[in-house]
């Protein structure tokens, strides 16, 4: 069935009553996120106008607009849903009372673009100042193929030839409007450095066929100027707002995001809860926290199979207790495998586990993370993900892992399954979980024996115990069979290897992994630790992790 691809076009007028961080805050991570998560929609930008003390003087400040493609989506579920009432969040309703919101939708006639054009949503970090010139064209209802014809045969062909032009497109109010009157819409996308004004914008604008076409066929004309102000992403990212004492928290409905800002909780640190779903259909959760700055270098933590994100907890009190690291963004996330929702990749691999890292680094646009660290299974994720992904990776640092699954790893860990279903428990949802008997079997094994009566070895008992059980069977394919040695030569990534100094025979394998790692890397053992040292020894984790930071700058 013919689709009709168009746009999705929003002017945004916010009242004084309406903080700008509330207003940041619900655009970027509330609303706009719950629209980019819809499959016919391609991207999604945020402009300030630049004209308002000119042309624009009066009309509102702020644009949005979402390519989507087919505009016919956007009078059906589940589009029209996230426009009721009942969808939406108190904060999003006592919000949008406060905004003078113009919405309106149209259909593409025509586009042409430089050779040398780049979607903005494909450039990362965010892209230098795009300028944006909208003009709303009203037109004769007998003329409406004339100014079509010129728009494709002459004007497009003459702007192309202005420095700095991107790309031009026309649009016409789209057919599931219903509106009484047809209008163009012609938007057209420059660089930050330009040549409007200039000679070649002059000769497109001084033609005979452009005198024709705005004396005897468009019958009114707005133009407007816009600069790009935020590109917007399926994954809520912006923690600017969220230092502000105006902010405002949020929690959806489904209880699957969450903003923190600082003023609203025990925490000086601001923070996003939210969530991605894979291209299989996994739905990995994640939390990003720390430095507002939207292009602030990026921590990525990776989790051991059976745990959470909450394992990383005493690491980051100790890491952020030097101010110098208050600088860093940290992401950390529950790993596939936590939770049933797990998608449909089979079997899971090491491959699917780093590609899980890449779509959330994709989803958050960050071009580059400045360190991904993991431990166990999450070590060898994030080792794999350096070796396979060197240009997204600046540096690693793979915990209590292995570069090659053991022989025995088939057999241990299905028999670790067989103790989990043999429990049958269930989590106070009915979902069935791993339960007691194999939480306290693995910890055991995790914690030195000094540790095994403390309050974390109690904590990451109760963590283990209410993994999904399904994920966990799922999950645990990864340990299966890997085998990253040989890659490992030929790694250029700066890396580091950590181990609890009481970590069974880790310590001797990973030293010899030091040994191959990229022609010889530093390997770091964590006194008085096993198999979790960001756990049993936080503050001497923390300075192992501070000091290799420190090393690549």
């Amino acid at each position: 069935m013919a689709t009709t691809p168009g746009l999705l076009y929003v002017t945004m007028a916010p009242h004084s009553s309406l903080s700008p961080a509330q207003f940041d805050d619900w655009w970027n991570n509330e609303h706009a996120p719950l629209r980019l998560r819809l499959p016919f929609f391609t991207n999604g930008f945020r402009y300030r106008a630049s004209d308002l003390d000119g042309s624009g003087k009066g009309l509102p400040e702020w644009l949005a607009i979402y390519d989507v493609t087919d505009t016919t989506e956007l009078v059906k579920e589940p589009y029209t849903t996230l426009r009721t009432d009942r969808v939406k969040t108190q904060r999003e309703k006592d919000t949008m009372k406060q905004i003078t919101v113009g919405r309106l939708i149209y259909d593409l006639v025509a586009s042409q673009q430089a050779p040398s054009f780049t979607p903005l949503e494909a450039i990362t970090p965010e892209p230098a100042e795009n300028v944006l010139i909208v003009l709303r064209l009203s037109v004769r209802p007998d003329k409406r193929q004339e100014l079509q014809s010129w728009y494709t045969d002459e004007h497009i062909p003459l702007l192309a030839k202005i420095p700095g032009w991107r790309r031009t497109r026309l649009f016409r109010t789209s057919v599931v409007e219903s509106a009484p009157e047809v209008e163009y819409l012609a938007v057209h996308d420059y660089s930050s450095t330009n040549g409007l004004g200039g000679p070649e914008w002059k000769a497109s604008v001084s033609t005979p066929w452009y005198e024709s076409i705005m004396s005897s066929v468009v019958t009114h004309v707005v133009r407007r100027t816009y600069t790009l102000h935020y590109v917007f992403s399926p994954a809520p990212r912006d923690l600017a707002p969220l230092a502000s004492a105006s902010a405002v928290p949020l929690t959806s409905l489904d209880a699957l995001t969450s903003t923190h800002p600082v003023a609203a909780s025990s925490s000086s640190i601001p923070s996003i809860k939210s969530y991605i779903t894979t291209p299989d259909g996994a739905q990995l959760s994640y939390t990003l926290s720390g430095c507002t700055h939207a292009d602030a270098p990026l921590i990525l933590l990776s989790n051991s199979i059976l745990v959470e994100p909450s394992i990383w907890a005493g690491f980051l009190a100790a890491f952020r207790s030097n101010p110098i690291h208050h600088k860093y963004r940290i992401l950390s996330y529950h790993t596939r495998g936590r939770t049933s929702h797990i998608g449909s990749a089979c079997p899971i691999t090491l491959s699917v586990l780093s590609a899980d890292i890449i779509h959330l680094l994709d989803a958050l646009r960050v071009p580059r993370a400045a360190a991904l660290i993991g431990v166990s299974l999450g070590g060898a994720t994030v080792l794999n993900t350096a070796l396979h992904y060197p240009a997204r990776v600046a540096a690693f640092i793979a915990c209590d892992t292995n570069a090659v699954a053991p022989a025995s790893n088939r057999g241990n860990w299905s028999e670790r399954i067989a103790v989990a279903e043999s429990e049958a428990a269930v989590s106070v949802t009915g979902e069935a979980i791993v339960g007691s008997q194999l939480a306290e079997m693995t910890v055991k094994r995790w914690f030195v024996p000094k540790n095994h009566s403390g309050a974390e070895f109690e904590r990451i008992n109760q963590v283990v115990g209410a993994n999904s059980l399904e994920g966990f069977r799922r999950s645990v394919e990864a340990l299966f069979e890997y085998d990253v040695r040989e890659e490992m030569k030929d790694c250029r990534v700066r890396g580091l290897l950590v181990v609890g100094g009481e970590d069974g025979v880790l310590p001797k394998t990973m030293a010899e992994m030091a040994k191959v790692l990229g022609g010889g890397a530093a390997l770091k053992v964590v006194p008085g630790a096993g198999h979790l040292p960001m756990v049993e020894e936080p503050e001497e984790f923390a300075r192992v992790v501070g000091d290799f930071l420190a090393e690549g700058e």
